[in-house]
């Protein structure tokens, strides 16, 4: 970064972070941009007791070098003369049981008591009353065991609210469940669980309100704190993860952030080196001390005998919380066959019209529909030349879904963003509508067919464009399908078009056949967030000897576009005859 002459020059970015995690060494690129500040930071951090560790060592008796390197980067970066912080917003992912909350604790205890402005206001925000409570332990009992601290600080328990008797300056432990959170004027954040919050709809603008101080007290940081989700990233917690991971790579070019980021090198995940205990220390940088190789291997065996506590009910879970490996396609035991490769088929410049124009012939397959579930539509297209499979989805949901599946709205609102979701508003009257065959007759209804027309309008198109072979060309899941076969009926599709496809586990030959084309690279998709989050939700399960069946990882977890997709490939594994064309004509040539 470029500075003014006598202002110190830095870059956040860690290129080299995958050698220097396996090698043990720090993650911080840069020295402390302001020495002194750093280590009268440092000393005060140090001399803090941690009173839940047996004899109560204080922090520079029982951490190790990474929280100190952290500590110097977020108070090293003030400068006391300007008034100012350079490096103002800092994330740090970390496995759990790595003393995450206590050094939030001490990081925020060392900000109240080196903070000059009177009145000052400094918060810890926590996704739960819970959360909230295990960083406001730590801080009350830190201050009640050092004498010095009694005089200076006054803790209140009953708002969870630590004074400073001299500046009046506060440090408050805020809980988002408890709707708290807004107005605030803290100049001084640290938000607890970040994962958490990913799974709230309201979590951005919340962030807005909590951090709306930092604007008139160039002083102050925000400070993310978290481990890694128990599903695939999504919401605030991803858009911070996948903006700090673009920091510390040089992608992204922001001094005024940095990440202390304890995950896998890529290289260790391909090869699954997590699984091996010598390697738990690359997540683990407090191992031998809060954590250790024995605590992670007993959660692990707890989960595969079905014995597991505390939420940790299923092996991927445990290696994201214990051991940071992030959930997404290639972490699931039980995954589809194929996720793992599903990603390096991405085409993502693939749109319907560009599947129209290179395809020779298309089947499709709807899937699902219910009110409080996604309708799910999959085109196959067969490439003319190369014969590759080209695949393109799209799904529809009511806005019911965001209410019944509140766990999931920030995620379908990502998809929406995407444009491989849309969004189907009913009325606030029409929210509890239950599910019914029977005629809705009342004006200010909404109209429950708006999702059934989008499927219809991308089917009448492909048939316009004379792709469709002439039988077995349409998909459909026995259940639930006839307000589709009635507005294709009433738009001229022909019976012979539609083809039942029977479920479960007799779809075993596509479900296997389309991870041998991924494997293969014999087929190409649009790449788009829906279908890698709806493949990543896949539970492939075996059914009798050889057959398999799909079903859904979690509750709250949608499939429906991949169920059309592998509903799709059984149209297609009939090698339905090419609908016209010539191999050449979309290449601008003719052999004579």
């Amino acid at each position: 970064m470029t500075a003014p002459a006598g202002m110190p020059t830095w870059t956040t970015a860690c290129p080299d972070w995958e050698q220097r995690i396996v090698e043990r060494r720090s993650l911080v690129p840069f020295a402390p941009l302001f020495p002194d500040e750093a280590a009268g930071a440092l000393a005060v951090f140090k001399s803090l007791r941690m009173i839940d560790v047996a004899g109560q060592p204080t922090f520079g008796e029982a951490c190790e070098q990474f929280v100190f390197d952290l500590v110097e980067a977020i108070f090293g970066a003030y400068d006391a003369a300007s008034g100012n912080r350079l490096i103002e917003e800092f994330l740090l992912l970390i496995s759990k049981k790595n003393g995450k909350s206590t050094i939030a604790a001490g990081i925020m205890l060392t900000a109240l008591i080196r903070n000059w402005r009177h009145g000052a206001s400094l918060s810890i925000l926590a996704p739960t009353q819970r959360v909230a409570g295990n960083s406001f332990g730590p801080a009350a009992a830190m201050v009640r065991a050092d004498p010095v601290l009694r005089t200076i600080l006054h803790v209140i328990d009953n708002q969870r609210l630590i004074r400073h008797r001299k500046t009046g300056a506060e440090l408050q432990v805020i809980a988002a469940d408890t709707g708290t959170v807004g107005g605030s004027k803290a100049g001084f954040v640290l938000v607890d669980e970040l994962w958490l919050f990913g799974k709230r709809s309201n979590a951005e603008s919340m962030f807005e309100e909590a951090t709306g101080g930092l604007a008139s007290r160039p002083e102050g940081f925000v400070i993310y704190l978290t481990t890694h989700s128990d599903e695939p990233p999504r919401g605030v917690f991803k858009d911070k993860l996948d903006y700090f991971r673009g920091v510390r790579d040089g992608t992204i070019v922001d001094p005024r952030s940095f990440g202390m980021l304890y995950e896998w090198p890529e290289q260790m995940r391909e090869d699954e080196a997590y699984l091996d205990p010598a390697n738990f220390y690359i997540t683990n940088p407090n191992m031998g001390r809060s954590q250790s190789v024995g605590f992670i291997q007993r959660k692990m065996q707890q989960v595969k005998e079905g014995r597991g506590e505390d939420g940790d009910t299923s092996l991927q879970v445990v290696l994201a919380k214990y051991l940071n490996v992030e959930i997404g396609l290639r972490l699931a035991r039980d995954r589809w066959a194929g996720a793992p490769f599903w990603a390096r088929c991405a085409i993502p410049a693939l749109s319907l019209d560009d599947l129209i124009r290179r395809s020779e012939v298309v089947v499709a397959s709807v899937d699902g529909g219910g009110l409080d579930d996604l309708l799910g539509l999959c085109l196959i297209g067969r490439e003319k030349g190369s014969k590759r499979w080209l695949i393109w989805a799209h799904a529809w949901a009511w806005s019911i879904v965001w209410k019944r599946r509140a766990d999931i709205a920030s995620k379908l609102d990502e998809l929406v963003a995407e444009g491989s979701l849309t969004r189907c508003d009913m009325a606030d009257d029409d929210a509890e509508l239950v599910e019914t065959d029977e005629p809705d007759d009342a004006d200010d209804h909404a109209d429950l067919t708006e999702d059934v027309r989008g499927v219809v309008d991308i089917l009448i198109k492909v048939r316009d464009a004379g792709l469709f072979p002439d039988e077995e060309a349409i998909g459909l899941d026995p259940a639930g399908v006839a307000a589709i076969v009635d507005e294709l009926s009433a738009n001229d599709f022909d019976d012979k078009m539609l083809k039942a496809i029977p479920q479960g586990w007799r779809l075993s030959s596509a479900i296997k056949g389309l991870a041998r084309k991924c494997a293969a690279r014999t087929v190409r998709h649009s790449g788009s967030a829906m279908m890698a989050w709806c493949v990543g939700n896949v539970k492939q399960e075996g059914r009798g000897a050889s057959g398999v069946a799909i079903t859904k990882q979690s509750p709250s977890a949608k499939i429906d576009p991949v169920a059309a997709m592998f509903s799709a490939a059984m149209l297609m594994s009939l090698n339905p005859e090419a609908a016209g064309g010539f191999v050449y004509e979309e290449r601008g040539m003719v052999i004579l």
